[in-house]
């Protein structure tokens, strides 16, 4: 579909939505972000899966990448309360591939840096990973953590610090954490950081689509009005 037709279904779809949905979708795009995203390895429980889609939702973060290696993803809707429905997510999960590399690749291909979320030898702590590139923060699973193959071909490592008898937090905690330092930075320091026009249109449409009542409908019904 050209942007042409999409603008149209979009000023034809509006009158269907209230005034108060067309703005608050139109706040939430201009805070919406593609310089940080986030991939999610093997994460299998439900409740942390749920947190961490919830979490990106409330901090901008649009595309979360998701990993299915040997789990598969499948998050509690009660815990992210539909956020799910407004981050895009990339789904990795052909049988007998590895499905990591395939992330990887394609993100690298898009000039994404990749930063494993673990301690390290060579890792500094979360304030201290740069945001002049775009940036791909990539978690692994609460008990196992990433796969070798996400922990070496991830270009940077980054830990958040802890004073306390605990090793670690919670992978859902550790998601806030981390994407709340990066994305207050990004949104202070770069002017660059927000999706391009063309992106914003795509969100508008199928955010809308989601904020009426039988959308696939309206749109065919509008189709055929133009053809006669």
């Amino acid at each position: 579909m050209n942007n042409t037709l999409k603008s149209q279904l979009i000023q034809y779809l509006r009158q269907f939505a209230t005034e108060d949905r067309w703005e608050r979708i139109n706040e939430v795009i201009d805070k919406r972000t593609r310089h940080l995203s986030v991939i999610l390895e093997d994460i299998y429980q439900p409740h942390n899966a749920s947190a961490v889609l919830r979490s990106c939702d409330c901090f901008g973060i649009q595309d979360v990448h998701i990993i299915e290696n040997k789990n598969e993803f499948d998050p509690n809707e009660g815990v992210t309360i539909g956020a799910d429905q407004w981050i895009t997510l990339q789904s990795y999960n052909q049988t007998g591939k590895n499905n990591t590399e395939h992330c990887y690749r394609q993100l690298k291909e898009k000039g994404y840096q990749i930063i494993a979320t673990t301690p390290h030898e060579n890792d500094v702590t979360i304030d201290e990973v740069s945001i002049d590139q775009k940036t791909a923060l990539v978690f692994g699973a609460e008990l196992t953590g990433l796969s070798d193959y996400a922990l070496e071909h991830a270009d940077g490592y980054a830990k958040i610090p802890m004073v306390g008898f605990s090793e670690s937090f919670n992978i859902s905690v550790s998601a806030a954490l981390c994407l709340y330092d990066l994305s207050t930075r990004l949104r202070k320091s770069r002017d660059d950081w927000a999706l391009e026009e063309s992106e914003k249109l795509d969100l508008q449409f199928e955010w809308l689509k989601k904020s009426v009542r039988a959308p696939e409908k309206l749109i065919k019904r509008y189709l055929e009005e133009q053809e006669e």
